[in-house]
C-alpha cells in the first residue's frame, strides 16, 4: 500500500455536532488514495471523544486533558504525521466533492507554493472574505475595526482583511479554517507559533513562509463550506476575546514593532488595549441580554398550570 499523501488535522472544542458533520463530509469526499484524519479534542467533555470513537473508528483521535489551543494541538499532529501535505481544517467546515484532489494537484504542480487555501462559503451562500488576506498594517487594522475597510469601494490599503485586489493566485495569507501546507516547507520554516493560543497563528505562519521565500496561493475554483464562528460563537467569552487581541499584539510586536518608532508602537498598543476593553464590554452585555432572553422564554406564561 502506498504512503498516504495527506494528514488532515481537526482541532475540536465543544462542537460535537459540527465535528460530526465535518467528518461525514470528509468520508463522503476523500482525496484519491485516501488521507489520514486526526482529531485533537481540547478537553471538550461534551461527548465529542465518545462520538468520534463510536462513529468514526478510522480517525486518529487524541483526547487532550487540557485545552491546548489551536497552535499546540495542530503541531502535536504535524510532528506525529508523515504525509508530504498537512491540512489544518476547522471542525465547522464541510468538504465538497473534488476539493481535496484539486488542492493537492495544485500543490504538486506548483512546488514553490508552501501554503494554499480555497474559496470559503458561508452557509447562506455568500463569500467568507477571511478566506484570503493581505498582511495587516496599523492603518489597515484601524480601517477594518472602524468598518471603513469593509466598504466595497475601500482602497486595497484599507481593505487588507479582505484582499479584494487578489482574485486568485499568490496572496499574503489564507485562513486557518482550511490551510493546506507542504511538510517540506514546515520542516524548513517551522510549525505554528505556540505563543498564540488561538487567532493570528495562521497569519503568522503565512508571514514566516513569505519571509522564507515560499508562496501562499489562493484558489477560488475550489469551494469549502465554513460555518463562521461555528466553534467560538457569536459572542466571545473572555478568554477567547483576550486571545484574539493578544494575537494582534503578538503579531505586531514580533514582526512590525522593531521597525516602527516609539510613538507609533505606543499608539498601536494603546489601540489594541482599548479595543479589547470595548470588545469585552460588548460581549458581556450581549451574553447578559441572551441570558435574560433565555430566562424569559423558559418562564411560565401567566396562569400556566405547572403541576
Amino acid at each position: 500500500m502506498s504512503e498516504l499523501r495527506l494528514d488532515i488535522v481537526i482541532v475540536s472544542y465543544r462542537c460535537r455536532t459540527l465535528l460530526r458533520d465535518c467528518l461525514k463530509s470528509l468520508s463522503a469526499f476523500p482525496p484519491a488514495g485516501g488521507a489520514r484524519v486526526w482529531v485533537v479534542d481540547n478537553a471538550s467533555e461534551d461527548g465529542t471523544v465518545e462520538m468520534v470513537e463510536e462513529e468514526f473508528p478510522e480517525v486518529e483521535l487524541i483526547a487532550s486533558d487540557e485545552n491546548l489551543g489551536f497552535s499546540k494541538a495542530n503541531n502535536l499532529v504535524i510532528r506525529r504525521g508523515s504525509a508530504p501535505y498537512v491540512l489544518a481544517l476547522n471542525p465547522d467546515t464541510l468538504m465538497t466533492g473534488g476539493a481535496l484532489d484539486q488542492m493537492l494537484e495544485l500543490m504538486e504542480q506548483k512546488p514553490e507554493v508552501g501554503i494554499s487555501g480555497c474559496w470559503l462559503e458561508l452557509p447562506d451562500g455568500s463569500f467568507d472574505h477571511a478566506a484570503r488576506r493581505s498582511f495587516p498594517t496599523p492603518l489597515g487594522a484601524l480601517a477594518h475595526f472602524t468598518r471603513i475597510g469593509r466598504w466595497k469601494k475601500a482602497p486595497a490599503r484599507l481593505a487588507q482583511y479582505r484582499a479584494p485586489e487578489v482574485e486568485s493566485g499568490p496572496v499574503d495569507a489564507v485562513n486557518g479554517a482550511f490551510m493546506l501546507m507542504r511538510r517540506k516547507a514546515l520542516d524548513e520554516v517551522g510549525l505554528f507559533d505556540e505563543g498564540y493560543w488561538m487567532y493570528m497563528e495562521d497569519l503568522d505562519l503565512c508571514y514566516r513562509f513569505a519571509q522564507a521565500g515560499w508562496i501562499t496561493w489562493y484558489d477560488p475554483a475550489v469551494k469549502v463550506i465554513h460555518v463562521k464562528a461555528g466553534t467560538s460563537g457569536k459572542s466571545r467569552k473572555p478568554r477567547v476575546n483576550y486571545a484574539f487581541h493578544y494575537g494582534m499584539y503578538r503579531f505586531y510586536r514580533k514582526h512590525y514593532a522593531k521597525n516602527d518608532n516609539i510613538l507609533l508602537r505606543g499608539a498601536v498598543y494603546t489601540g489594541i488595549a482599548a479595543k479589547l476593553g470595548i470588545s469585552m464590554t460588548r460581549s458581556a452585555i450581549n451574553r447578559h441580554l441572551l441570558r435574560r432572553l433565555s430566562s424569559r422564554r423558559d418562564a411560565p406564561a401567566p396562569g400556566e398550570d405547572l403541576s
